[in-house]
């Protein structure tokens, strides 16, 4: 890969993290509930899912998933599924002001929030399958070109979740009130519903 090469696929990875979606959302509201290293423990997971959606392409199963329309179909739906939960989840959440409910935080829980968000996205595996392949050159070795490109979509990706992290962060400083958590919880909780509704009624991309 030619570093004009890379410079084409780092803007493009650049426009795919900055989109909002699911990943954003978990960002988002982990940061402002949490506070930034609990944040960071979800886009940890976040990044894992993407290097497994690489490994899928390298495989060659992200094309199996982009022809086969009863495979999309059903991660789709599982995808939208685990977004609704976690949606009714926040929804439902009591509104506990955020230093009492620090202690209770479990990273493994969030970092497996984070995998599964980005792992039950199907229209981000058949994403990197379509973007990838044209990046990669056939006549050189190919492992170190995934390399480079995991290393690209990974960095690119936790630098952009970490600033929707980070302003969340901001904006949950005033959340010590349980009436301002309680419409935080549901303002979160209806964005994962509604992400997870656009992920049911969506087509697979072009």
């Amino acid at each position: 890969m030619t570093f004009t090469v890379w410079l084409g696929f780092l803007a493009a990875s650049i426009l795919i993290a900055v989109t909002p979606g699911p990943g954003a959302v978990i960002s988002m509201s982990t940061g402002m509930r949490h506070g930034y290293w609990a944040a960071l423990t979800a886009i940890f997971g976040l990044q894992a899912a993407i290097l497994a959606h690489l490994l899928i392409v390298a495989l060659g199963l992200g094309a199996v998933l982009a022809a086969s329309e009863a495979a999309f179909l059903l991660v789709k739906f599982l995808g939208a599924a685990y977004l609704v939960w976690l949606g009714v989840q926040k929804w439902r959440a009591p509104a506990i002001p955020a230093e009492a409910s620090a202690p209770v935080v479990r990273s493994r829980g969030l970092f497996l929030q984070g995998v599964l968000v980005n792992l039950t996205n199907p229209k981000a595996i058949v994403f990197i399958a379509a973007l990838v392949p044209q990046f990669v050159d056939p006549a050189l070795a190919q492992v170190p070109q995934y390399l480079l490109i995991a290393t690209t979509l990974c960095l690119t990706d936790l630098t952009v979740m970490s600033g929707y992290a980070l302003a969340a962060v901001h904006l949950g400083r005033w959340l010590h009130d349980p009436a301002a958590i309680r419409r935080q919880n549901r303002f979160f909780g209806g964005l994962f519903v509604s992400a997870g509704a656009l992920l049911a009624v969506s087509s697979r991309p072009s």
